[in-house]
């Protein structure tokens, strides 16, 4: 496990009392039964499903861009709800300190996550700017580990040179050497706030953008996409203005709803160790509505997590449907899940990756699913 005796340089403890205002949680509240780094308490991150970090972190929107605690306003929200998932334990490792230099911030979040990778845990990122999604990545890259990273945002944030980090990130993220992304995925974006030129770079380098509307005609395509992935980076932007106030981009966008639907399908994912939840400015909510809204996100999480706690190996194959399928002169094999009803299907080199049963049907009537076809493009 981490070393919390190291990881203490870096964090900064939390209050229940404080959070509560001074009073007792029920022990039906998620608050009741989390285990918190207060002072003089160290929580216990090998009994943890599920550990949060706050990271109040904005100075990457640009000079002079610092607000209140974003992590414990939603803190405070998520900590009230009702405890369901007694399979899924939560540790909260406090509030990671803020650095001299927006730079030293980036160092400090790197080496906390990079210790928490060793973990096998998930842990979800409380921000903070979405340039936070970098030192998230770079954790992965400190440990040379080659992983899939998915991003949910209205905008793709890939602006050359730019002198304000959140809107130039991942231009650092996916062209820096050695890289360690094996595929990317942008979910959400409103192609009206990105330039056609961006899709086409990404498009030849084999990555895959999902346009929100896309998304929205089917939901459940998300999945697969989120089960495969190793860094899941979500921007509250994604979430329509009357359902996030805090959102002041676009009145258009993800309703609440379906935001906590890719939340839920996030803490299904097997693969997923580490999630971020960017963007949130309580200067711009009203009524905590933005800050409800992440923590219901949360709960929908750990509604997931439970879920995947209950599925089975895919090497168990009493526990999954076997459906063999020819299509186009290929014969491969698709599986369906006795437990969960998801899906995965076989490539040529005998791998399954997740699939969705729209991809099994177009299969059933000798049609390639584009799934099939990316991946495949992806390995030649």
């Amino acid at each position: 496990m981490a070393d919390f005796t190291h990881l203490q340089d870096f964090l900064q403890p939390v209050s229940k009392a404080d959070l509560n205002d001074d009073q007792e949680y029920d022990e039906s509240q998620i608050g009741g039964i989390a285990d918190l780094y207060e002072e003089g308490h160290i929580p216990d991150l090998e009994a943890a499903d599920i550990i949060l970090l706050g990271v109040a972190e904005e100075r990457g929107y640009g000079p002079g861009k610092a607000g209140p605690d974003a992590p414990d306003i939603i803190r405070r929200e998520f900590y009230r709800l009702y405890y369901w998932h007694k399979d899924v334990k939560v540790a909260d490792l406090g509030n990671l300190r803020k650095g001299a230099r927006l730079a030293d911030t980036y160092a400090a979040l790197r080496t906390v996550l990079e210790e928490m990778l060793h973990t096998e845990r998930t842990v979800i990122i409380l921000g903070g700017g979405h340039d936070l999604t970098y030192p998230q990545y770079q954790a992965y890259a400190s440990r040379q580990y080659v992983i899939e990273a998915t991003v949910a945002d209205a905008l793709i944030d890939l602006q050359e040179e730019s002198p304000i980090p959140a809107t130039g990130f991942l231009m650092n993220m996916l062209t820096e050497q050695p890289n360690y992304i094996r595929h990317y995925n942008h979910i959400g974006f409103q192609s009206y706030f990105v330039h056609p030129r961006m899709l086409e770079t990404l498009d030849k380098l084999r990555f895959d953008c999902f346009r929100l509307g896309k998304v929205r005609e089917n939901l459940e395509e998300a999945e697969p996409v989120l089960r495969n992935t190793d860094l899941f980076s979500l921007d509250i932007n994604i979430i329509k203005h009357t359902d996030a106030p805090a959102n002041t981009l676009s009145p258009n966008g993800f309703s609440g709803e379906e935001a906590c639907a890719l939340s839920r399908y996030a803490g299904m994912s097997a693969q997923l160790s580490t999630y971020g939840i960017y963007g949130y400015r309580p200067a711009a909510d009203r009524d905590q509505l933005t800050a409800r809204q992440i923590a219901q996100m949360l709960w929908y999480f750990m509604d997931g997590r439970s879920v995947r706690n209950k599925e089975a190996l895919l090497e168990e194959r009493d526990a999954f449907w076997e459906f063999h399928i020819a299509f186009a002169d290929i014969d491969t094999v698709f599986l369906k899940s006795k437990k969960t009803g998801r899906w995965w299907m076989q490539l040529p080199g005998k791998d399954f990756v997740p699939c969705a049963y729209s991809d099994y049907l177009l299969a059933s009537n000798n049609e390639i699913p584009e799934r099939w076809l990316r991946h495949q493009e992806r390995m030649d």
